[in-house]
This record gives C-alpha cells, structure tokens and sequence, in this order.
C-alpha cells in the first residue's frame, strides 16, 4: 500500500481543540501546548486515514478495546433542580411600602442568614408611617406610666389607674416593630437566592413575600417523564443529569442520592410523570435551574457501548473511528442506540474486539479533513 503524507500548520486547527476542550460546567479542563505544526497523513486509497503513533500520543488521541457488557436501558428527559422542602425559607415585608433590592441580591447570589435582602421605605405612604405611629404610642405610653409610678407610691393615684396606664403601656409595645420600622427584609437562612418576587420600586403589603431562599447543602431532582413512555417510570432505578450551562454529566450516586419514595405519580405538569431524587450539592449545582436527565432502567447484558466522547456526527450520520493498524483509522458509521450521558449503545457498525478511538476524536477528525497532499511528499509501507 502507498500512503502519503504532508506538513500541515495547525494554528487554526489547535485553536479548535482547545475551544472543544472545555469541561466543568463552561471551565476549560486545562490548557495543552502543542508544536507549530501536526504531521497528518491522509490515504487515497480505501479511505484510510493515517495518523503516525507519535503524533497521536502527543496529543492525547487515545483508543479502547471494545467488550460486550452490562448496560442500563436509559430514556434521556427535562428535569429541573428544586431546593428540598426543609431547606427554603421566604423573606417577607416587614412593613407596607416601596421595595428596595439590597446590592447584590439576585437570583443565584448567596446569602448568609441575617444579611440584608431588601428595604421597605415607607415615606410618602397615605395616612403617614403607622410604626412611626406606633413608636410614638410606645413612647406616650411609657412616659404616663413613669408619670403614674411615683403618685401610686404616695396614694395620690389609685391602684386601677396606675394598672390601666401599664395596660396601655403594653398594648402599645405589643402594637410596634422596631423591624417593620427600620423596612430592613434580611434572609432568616444562609444559602442562595432561587427567586425574587417583587420589582423594584414596586408597593408591597406587610408580609408579602420578597425573596426565596433554598439552602444549599439538599436538593432535589425533578424529572419529568412524557406519558408516552410512562411504562419506564416503575423501572427507573436511578439517573445521570447534566445542569444548565454545565458541559459536565453528574451522576445520583456520585452526590450520595437516592431515588425518593412516591416517586412516579402524576404531577403538576399536564402530560408528564414526575420522578424525583434527593441529592447531595457539592457546590457545584445550583437549585432552580433545569437539567437534561438521563433515567436509568432495566439492565441490558452483553451490549456494545462507547464513551459518548467517541462518537462524531457529519450531516445527521454518526461515526466512530476504529484504530486498523499503528498508523490507519476508519472511519465507520454506527447506529446508536440509548445513551446514559456517560456512555452511548451501539445497535450496529461496531462488534467486540474492535480498537475505538475513545479521547481527542478531534484530532482524527482534523487528519481525515486534510487537504490536498504536495507533490513529492510521499512514502510507502
């Protein structure tokens, strides 16, 4: 066989490795160097695609020996990420009139328990401030009471006077709030902000809730089967999530979760089952946000799956990259079956034994769609 090959710059080509390199909910997994050139070899016959050992190892392109093993029946759903029932708690008005947002509060922001969240003015309210009323009361009342003390100790006032003016005194106290006074909201728990419920500038009545805020240490997972496929529910077993914005797959058992009892009946959301878990946050998940969940089920022997890493996609048709010798890859459609976000079944085009490129697809990738091989670069094997 005659292979050819040719000297190819990979500015613009590194460049795309890196950028499809990221991980960790949008972080880069880290930072590689590589030379200013990639020696890539392509064949021109049978469509062979040819990458020398060391430029495979230099860039990470790794492969796996695929084996037939257990798999788990998956189905791939929406979900959200809820703040457990224990672990919220609502910030409400201590008082009529205008909110304020602190600085810094939004949905998302973490809060320690007693920090400011917003503040009620309650200038320019019809009929006056009613608790700086209501001080005044406090006041009035304690200077008669003061007044009265003196006089019962001489007998010049009566025991039932002196006893009415306490009465008011107390009825006085009980009717004022230093907090709705000062209008400061602050959060009764540490934790983070999962919703804001007024506007700012917008009039609130005493007691109307502001804010939501959800602990972060419990959380629960919330995934919603379609009824179509509601014989899966009674299946499920556990699950695999990836959060909004997050490039990583997180898995139940990895934050200590479990599936919760009740699970699988119907819900609030017309049309689909909910199944709930009960996770653990290690800080990197953040309640009220949705999620792409993949369910697990029943368990599949003897299947033949791939890390989801290994499969590339071109106009709808999905493909792995199959290691023939030191040197060749092919290029081989498969069709895919279930997939846990981890790991993809292959229903046809790859059987066991087979040698997959499974880490740094890119870089074959990148080997197959080289151009034009310049005259005299040639050499045979």
């Amino acid at each position: 066989m005659t292979r050819f090959f040719y000297k190819h710059t990979t500015a613009a080509a590194f460049a795309l490795f890196i950028a499809v390199s990221a991980s960790s909910c949008g972080s880069p997994s880290g930072s590689q160097t590589a030379g200013s050139e990639i020696e890539e070899k392509e064949s021109h016959d049978g469509g062979e695609i040819i990458l020398e050992p060391a430029d495979a190892e230099r860039f990470g392109v790794k492969t796996s020996v695929i084996k037939p093993a257990e798999f788990r029946e998956i189905l791939a759903v929406s979900g959200e990420i809820l703040p457990s029932a224990s672990g919220r708690a609502i910030v409400a008005a201590p008082a009529a009139g205008t909110v304020r947002l602190a600085s810094g509060i939004s949905e998302g922001a973490a809060v320690k328990a007693g920090a400011l969240v917003a503040t009620v003015q309650q200038s320019g309210i019809s009929g006056g401030n009613p608790d700086r009323a209501s001080r005044a009361a406090v006041e009035a009342a304690k200077r008669e009471l003061d007044r009265l003390k003196p006089l019962l100790d001489e007998g010049i006032v009566t025991i039932r006077e002196y006893n009415a003016a306490r009465q008011a005194y107390e009825t006085a106290v009980a009717a004022y709030s230093p907090k709705a006074e000062s209008g400061r909201a602050t959060a009764p728990i540490s934790g983070t902000v999962t919703g804001i419920m007024v506007r700012e500038g917008e009039f609130v009545e005493t007691g109307a809730p502001v804010a939501a805020i959800s602990k972060n240490e419990s959380l629960t997972l919330r995934a919603d089967i379609p009824v179509r496929d509601m014989d899966f529910a009674s299946s499920v077993t556990s699950a695999n999530f990836r959060p909004a914005g997050c490039d990583s797959i997180l898995s139940i058992e990895s934050l200590g979760g479990q599936l919760m009892p009740g699970s699988s009946s119907s819900g609030e959301i017309p049309g689909y089952i909910p199944v709930y878990f009960r996770i653990s946050n290690n800080g990197t998940v953040t309640p009220g946000i949705s999620a792409e969940v993949f369910l697990i089920g029943r368990q599949l022997d003897d299947a033949i799956a791939v890390p989801a890493g290994a499969i590339a996609e071109a106009q709808g048709v999905h493909y792995v990259y199959v290691k023939k010798d030191e040197h060749g890859y092919e290029k081989r459609p498969v069709k895919l079956g279930n997939s846990d976000g981890k790991s993809v079944e292959i229903k046809s085009g790859l059987k066991a034994g087979e040698e997959v490129v499974t880490e740094n697809v890119t870089f074959v990738r990148l080997a197959e769609s080289s151009g034009a091989v310049p005259e005299g670069h040639s050499h045979s094997h």
